[in-house]
C-alpha cells in the first residue's frame, strides 16, 4: 500500500509584481573617467552606459532590498504577512551571517517566513525565480518574494579599468505567487567553475583578515599583478574572455529556455538579458535573430550593471514606463561570475 505524504499538487506559479530601488545618485561617465584615464566617449562606445546609479554611503543593501520588496508587495496588493518565503540573491552582503534575507523578511513584516540568500552573481535573480517557482509547485509556499540586490560601489577599485566603470547599485524584487496557469517556464541553468578566474575577487576576505592582523599571505603572481593600492578585496574581470564566453554560450541557453517553455523565438515579445554591457545585449539580440517587434531591455544605459539586480530593475523600468505591456511573454537570461547562467520564459505581471 502506498501512503502519500501530503496531497499532490499541480499548482503553477507566476510573477504577480515587480518592484525596484536604484541608487540615489546618477554618476556620469565624466565623474569616473579620471581615475581610469578614460573619457565619456570611450565608455559610451564600449559599454553603452551614460550614467550608473550609485547609492549613498549610508544606504545599505538591506535598505535597498526592503524598498524594492515593499514596492513589489504594494503593486501586488498584499503585505508581508501574506509572504511564505523570502529569497535574496547578492554577492555584496559582506557579512557571513546572518543571511540578508532574514533581515529583509523581518523588515517587510514576513516573519516567521523562511528566508535564505543565494550567491550566483549576475545569474542570481533567475536562480531565485527558479527556486520560488519550485517552492510554489512543490506546495512549500504560495507567495515568495525574490530579491536581487547589489551595492557594487562597495566592491570596486575606482582605478580599475576592467569592470569598475560598468557597475551600479540597486535592488529589484518579484512577488511570485501560485497560479492556475503557468507564468514561469522551466529554468535552463548551469555553471562552469573551470572559468572561475574570469570574473574574480582580488583576494579572499580571510587573506585580508590575516594581513590586517599582521599575518600577510604568501606572495602570489595574482597578488603581484594587482594594480590597486586599496587593501580591501575588489572585483576584476577578463573582459574579452567574458564577452567571448557570453556570445558562445548564452544564445544556446536562451534557445533551450524558449524550447523548454514549449515556445519558439517568434512567440517572445520581450527580451530581458542581464544588463552587462550594451554591446553584449546588441550581440545577443542579433545572434538570436529576434523579430524586430521584440522589445529589448536596455536599462544598462541609465542604471549601469547591477549584477543580480539588473534583470528585475530592467523589467521594472519596462513596465513602469509602459514600454512592455502587462502579460507579455518575456525571455530573461542571467550570466556572469562563477561562471554561472540561468534563463527562463516568464509572463510579465
Amino acid at each position: 500500500m502506498t501512503t502519500l505524504l501530503g496531497a499532490p499538487t499541480t499548482t503553477g506559479s507566476r510573477i504577480a509584481a515587480i518592484g525596484g530601488f536604484r541608487g540615489e545618485n546618477l554618476v556620469t561617465n565624466d565623474d569616473i573617467a579620471g581615475p581610469i584615464n578614460s573619457s565619456d566617449e570611450w565608455i559610451r562606445q564600449r559599454t553603452g552606459i551614460v550614467t550608473r546609479a550609485r547609492a549613498d554611503h549610508d544606504t545599505t543593501i538591506a535598505d535597498m532590498s526592503t524598498a524594492a520588496a515593499q514596492d513589489a508587495l504594494a503593486k501586488a496588493g498584499i503585505t508581508g504577512a501574506d509572504v511564505d518565503a523570502v529569497i535574496v540573491s547578492t554577492v555584496t552582503h559582506f557579512e557571513q551571517t546572518p543571511a540578508l534575507a532574514t533581515i529583509v523578511a523581518d523588515r517587510i513584516g514576513a516573519t516567521p517566513a523562511p528566508a535564505f540568500d543565494l550567491s550566483a552573481a549576475c545569474a542570481g535573480y533567475c536562480y531565485g525565480i527558479a527556486q520560488a517557482d519550485a517552492m510554489v509547485r512543490a506546495g512549500l509556499a504560495r507567495t515568495v518574494v525574490v530579491v536581487g540586490v547589489e551595492k557594487m560601489s562597495d566592491f570596486i577599485d575606482p582605478t580599475d579599468r576592467t569592470i569598475s566603470f560598468l557597475l551600479g547599485d540597486g535592488a529589484g524584487a518579484a512577488v511570485v505567487t501560485a497560479s492556475d496557469q503557468t507564468g514561469i517556464g522551466p529554468t535552463v541553468w548551469g555553471s562552469d567553475g573551470g572559468q572561475a578566474g574570469v570574473i574574480y575577487q582580488t583576494r579572499s576576505w580571510l587573506d585580508y583578515r590575516h594581513e590586517e592582523l599582521g599575518e600577510p599571505e604568501e606572495e602570489t603572481p595574482e597578488l603581484a599583478e594587482e594594480v590597486s593600492q586599496m587593501r580591501t578585496p575588489t572585483l576584476r574581470q577578463l573582459g574579452p574572455t567574458v564577452f567571448k564566453w557570453v556570445i558562445s554560450t548564452i544564445p544556446g541557453v536562451a534557445r533551450q529556455a524558449v524550447a523548454a517553455a514549449g515556445l519558439t523565438l517568434d512567440d517572445i515579445e520581450v527580451f530581458i538579458p542581464h544588463q552587462a554591457n550594451m554591446r553584449i545585449t546588441d550581440q545577443l539580440t542579433k545572434l538570436l535573430k529576434l523579430p524586430d517587434s521584440v522589445i529589448v531591455a536596455r536599462d544598462i544605459a541609465e542604471t549601469g550593471n547591477t549584477s543580480a539586480a539588473s534583470i528585475p530593475l530592467a523589467t521594472e523600468r519596462l513596465l513602469r514606463e509602459g514600454t512592455a505591456p502587462s502579460c507579455a511573454v518575456a525571455l530573461q537570461v542571467g550570466f556572469g561570475a562563477g561562471l554561472a547562467y540561468a534563463g527562463q520564459v516568464v509572463v510579465l505581471p
